[in-house]
């Protein structure tokens, strides 16, 4: 093993075990919600047609509330992707002239078409107005001007927060600043709902978004939650009324959530979540592995070894467009499925910037699977995320130090 690696494991021993009680906690929590539920082989058959009285897709919505202590969920593989999710709560809950306010900046780049492209049904198009206040230098939202905005607009709809940094320089949402931020909108503004986008950060600590003011909370399933085995899907769970209204989005309002077949069956998803917390166990280990290694090289990373994680993601500024596509390249070397690729920057639908993307995965895109990606811009940030295996994460770690060094 490369003397780096080693000593970077070393360093990171104390933060592992920590990560350990996190995962069995939130295990705990799964298993239980499986037990509450009574799944069996049945749960895992596919359906067909209108898909009524499909107890699998019904029984897997009822796990995902419980494990997120929510009132009601949708789970369904006819959500393509964490942007299809989150725009389905979106245009779910929200009506013409709503306003909604992002309390964490700009939200992720395959958002920006559908708050403000006009034209394309968006919603700029139904007179949405999507407001923004930036978090300040410190990462901690900026309570100030959040106030005078609430105080200056009662009739605000949604409060929404994105918790992993997205392409930003910052470190993802604690639930400890979720639960302040929450706490706080509501003692201005009672009724306001409170979104979250949750992608990457199912997991990560023993509680989530819903379980401490979020009313909706979003994400996808070939990350996190779906432990690296679910081939496709999204969900968004929260308080009953609003996901009916997300549900009827999904299909249409006379139906929700009452129809819906899919013939390929539950069984991954389901074991997909069953393993979740292990992986993302996994995936926290390697975001650290890295952020040990390469800030005793001298780069700039978040999160710090002992910084607070919100997210699986380890953000390394490398200031240099050509390592930072070394960078990819090197992780893409090492993946299972077309390692013989070489990446290099595209202009990838949805995105402001060409990006480079290493991603050889079981699951196409699937981004708890060990992944880098970044836009080509400066001061060129590589975003690694996933990993299903602390071992992969050493190799990609290994060659990444041969490549970019």
């Amino acid at each position: 093993m490369n003397e780096i690696v080693y000593k970077s494991l070393k360093r990171c021993e104390s933060r592992f075990a920590e990560i350990d009680k996190i995962s069995l906690s939130n295990f705990q929590r799964v298993l239980e919600a499986f037990s509450k539920n009574k799944v069996s082989l049945m749960h895992f058959n596919g359906t067909s047609g209108y898909g009524l009285g499909d107890v699998g897709k019904e029984t897997l919505c009822d796990i995902m509330a419980d494990i997120f202590g929510a009132e009601k969920a949708i789970v369904s593989p006819h959500i393509a992707s964490g942007t299809h999710a989150i725009s389905l709560a979106l245009f779910g809950v929200l009506r013409p002239n709503d306003t909604v306010l992002s309390v964490t900046g700009e939200p992720y780049d395959t958002l920006k078409d559908v708050i403000d492209e006009k034209g394309i049904g968006s919603l700029a198009d139904f007179n949405i107005k999507f407001d923004k206040i930036d978090l300040l230098p410190s990462g901690d939202f900026d309570y100030n001007k959040i106030a005078d905005y609430l105080n200056g607009n009662r009739s605000v709809k949604m409060i929404y927060m994105q918790r992993s940094r997205g392409y930003a320089w910052r470190l993802a949402l604690s639930i400890k600043q979720i639960e302040k931020i929450c706490k706080f909108v509501r003692e201005i503004v009672p009724e306001c709902i409170i979104m979250c986008d949750n992608c990457y950060g199912e997991f990560v600590e023993t509680c989530e978004p819903t379980h401490v003011g979020c009313n909706l909370c979003a994400g996808s399933f070939i990350k996190n939650i779906g432990g690296g085995i679910a081939p496709t899907g999204g969900y968004v769970v929260g308080r009953g009324d609003l996901i009916d209204l997300v549900a009827g989005r999904l299909t249409s309002p006379s139906i929700g959530n009452e129809v819906g077949s899919y013939s390929s069956g539950y069984r991954l998803f389901y074991q997909g979540i069953f393993n979740a917390p292990h992986v993302v166990n996994q995936a926290l280990k390697t975001c650290l592995l890295f952020s040990s290694a390469l800030s005793g090289l001298g780069y700039e990373v978040l999160p710090k070894l002992n910084d607070d994680l919100g997210d699986i993601v380890c953000s390394v500024k490398l200031n240099d467009g050509d390592k930072l596509v070394k960078f990819c390249q090197a992780i893409q070397s090492v993946s299972p499925v077309d390692g013989y690729v070489s990446p290099i920057p595209w202009a990838q639908p949805g995105y402001n910037d060409e990006v480079i993307m290493a991603a050889g995965c079981f699951v196409q895109g699937s981004s708890i699977e060990l992944s880098c990606d970044g836009p080509m811009r400066e001061p060129f940030i590589a975003y690694i995320q996933g990993g299903l295996t602390i071992e992969h994460g050493i190799c990609a770690l290994e060659k990444v130090l041969e490549k970019i060094n």
